[in-house]
Formats: structure tokens, C-alpha cells, sequence
């Protein structure tokens, strides 16, 4: 996988990285763009809350990475008029890590905790009665001499995030008051995306560029912020810094995006499915091998897209390759193939 190919979908962000994506972020709910079931259910909950002067229901959205899950955490303090406090499951390894924050929260903030079902199990217990009681248990003292002291926590909303949420225990599950799946983006708002952000950016785009841009955008509003940074990059150094279709298709075709989103991995796996193994169906592991990546890093970057546009099918034995994929690829189906249900790889 060439390390262009990688920085667009999931680079290191640098200082300078890190602020350029803070600035793109929408700031409230009237600037999110897209999910509009989940931002009205999101207003309704926020607005009743805030009526009446209580800290919002715990919150979990799920979905695959880049599609909000942090953005809505901040828009729902900023929302609030509240202070925001940010930390991730594997960063709180002991409990006194979780209780430490806790203890530090003022009256209604909010907690985002990112990847919150990698949380140790002493940690997730030690935020069971946190959620439901806003009080933290704690234990002085071993044997039969041992106590437990009750501290009482300011009310705090817990908003967590998470790309897995089969993994989340049905205890910490049941303990948010609203769960939101965020899905995949269509091209029409990727688009306003794009074109928001360019105009922060001050890239001058026109509204084919935009949508060629959001088509080639993986569903994901950060690969489409990410892309148009790329395209402006490319626009200044070997063009006039304006960015059109024509442009920014030559843009990501110098980064090795083609015209449906897929990149070099992606193309690499479809043809390891189609020319190595005949079509499938082949194992994970096998799979990753064959391509030169790590497995984990296939099934949650590469597949959920691959799978979305139809180019990949889960069976019971393995991986396949769809009809789609061979004409993807200009490789011709071999006879008998056709399209089948997805089901949970056994």
C-alpha cells in the first residue's frame, strides 16, 4: 500500500493536521450536516434537557470511524453550554484512572469517552454506578479490615463512541439512555461537506468539483475533508488553485483513488479474491497475508466499504469476490457468479 494511499485514510495527524480538523468540525447541531434522524432526536433530547437545567441521558453513538462520532460529542457540550472532557477506553488502563477524571468534573459536563468498549473490565465497573447513581464506589483497605466509601459525582453526561458495538457489555449498553448508529454518507451531503469546507480552507471549488470530490469520499465526511486537502495541494502546485471535476479527478487519480473511492489496498484485496484465489471463498487471515496487511486492519478500514458498494461478500467460509468486483477490476465474471446474500462469516 503506498503511503499516499494510507494518509488518506487513516493518517497520523500532526499539530498542524490535528488543528486544520478541528477547524472543519461543526460547532452545532444547525451546522451538522447529514444523519438528520439522529440530529433530531439529538435536538429534542438536548433541548429538553436543557429546559429543564438537568444534565443530558448518556449518550453512545456507533459507527464506523470518521462519520461524527467526536464532532457530535462537542456539538452536544457546545449545545449544552457546558465544558467537554475527552479520553479513550485502552488511555483509562486502572480504575483510579476513570476515577481521577470523575472526580474532576464540574456540574453537567460531559465525558466523551472515544472507543469506549476497549475499557478494562475493573474500569467499566467502576462506571456502572457512576452512570446510574452519579457516585463512585471506593475500597480502603484489604481483608476483612476492607470498607467501602461513597463519593458522590456531580451530574455528568457520558457520551461514548465506538466502531464495535457488539464488544460493548450489556451492562454498560443498557446504562446509555439513547444509542445512535450513524450510517455512511451519500454523495449529495458529502458534497455541502466539501464545500464547507473548502470555503474554510479557502479553496476555490467549484460544484462539479465538490461532487466528484464526495463520490470518491468512501461515504466518510473525514476522507472527504482529507481528499479536498489533497486536491488543493495538487490544484496549486500543477494547476491555478482552482479545483474542478476535471482537476480534482486528475488530483486523486495522482493519490490513487479511482472513480468509486477505492484505493490501492482496496483494489490489491479485490484482486487477491478475484486472480489469486480464484474468486473465494479464502480466510481473513489468509487474505491479509496475500495483500501485506495486518487482518484487524482489513476487516474495520477496508471491508465495511467494500462490502457497501457490493464488491464483497462475508459467507460462512470466507470471503468472495461479487460480479461486481471482476468488472471493477475489467477482469470478465467466471461463469455461475452471482450476487448472494451477505451473512456472518462462521
Amino acid at each position: 500500500m503506498s503511503a499516499a494511499a494510507r494518509e488518506l485514510l487513516e493518517p497520523a495527524a500532526g499539530p498542524d493536521e490535528a488543528r486544520t480538523e478541528a477547524a472543519l468540525r461543526p460547532r452545532s447541531l444547525a451546522e451538522f450536516v447529514g444523519q438528520p434522524r439522529v440530529v433530531e432526536h439529538l435536538e429534542i433530547l438536548l433541548r429538553a434537557a436543557a429546559a429543564r437545567g438537568q444534565a443530558a441521558d448518556h449518550l453512545l453513538f456507533a459507527g464506523p470511524p470518521g462519520l461524527g462520532k467526536t464532532t457530535l460529542a462537542g456539538i452536544v457540550a457546545a449545545e449544552l453550554g457546558v465544558g467537554l472532557r475527552v479520553t479513550s477506553g485502552p488511555a483509562l488502563e486502572r480504575a483510579g484512572d476513570l476515577a481521577a477524571i470523575l472526580t474532576n468534573l464540574e456540574d453537567g459536563d460531559v465525558l466523551f469517552v472515544d472507543e469506549v468498549h476497549r475499557l478494562p473490565r475493573p474500569v467499566e465497573e467502576v462506571l456502572y454506578p457512576a452512570m446510574e447513581d452519579f457516585a463512585l464506589d471506593i475500597v480502603i483497605g484489604k481483608g476483612p479490615t476492607a470498607r467501602t466509601i461513597r463519593i458522590d459525582l456531580p451530574r455528568f453526561t457520558l457520551v461514548g463512541a465506538t466502531t464495535r458495538t457488539g464488544l460493548i457489555s450489556g451492562p454498560l449498553r443498557d446504562r446509555f439512555g439513547f444509542l445512535a448508529r450513524l450510517d455512511l454518507y451519500d454523495p449529495v451531503d458529502l458534497a455541502r461537506i466539501v464545500r464547507r469546507a473548502a470555503g474554510i480552507l479557502g479553496v476555490r471549488i467549484d460544484e462539479a468539483g465538490a461532487v466528484e470530490i464526495a463520490r470518491r469520499a468512501r461515504g466518510t465526511p473525514r476522507v472527504a475533508n482529507r481528499l479536498l486537502r489533497r486536491v488543493r495541494d495538487w490544484a496549486e502546485v500543477r494547476g491555478d488553485g482552482q479545483v474542478d471535476a476535471a482537476v480534482a479527478a486528475a488530483a486523486l487519480r495522482t493519490f490513487d483513488v479511482d472513480e468509486r473511492g477505492l484505493d490501492k489496498l482496496d483494489r490489491a484485496i479485490l484482486h487477491a479474491l478475484c486472480v489469486t484465489f480464484g474468486g473465494g471463498p479464502v480466510g481473513l487471515a489468509t487474505l491479509a497475508v496475500a495483500v501485506g496487511e495486518e487482518p484487524a486492519t482489513v476487516e474495520d478500514v477496508y471491508e465495511p466499504f467494500l462490502l457497501a458498494e457490493g464488491l464483497l461478500r462475508r459467507t460462512p467460509r470466507g470471503r468472495t469476490a461479487t460480479p461486481a468486483a471482476w468488472v471493477h477490476l475489467g477482469l470478465t465474471p467466471p461463469p455461475g457468479a452471482h450476487p448472494a446474500p451477505t451473512l456472518p462469516e462462521g
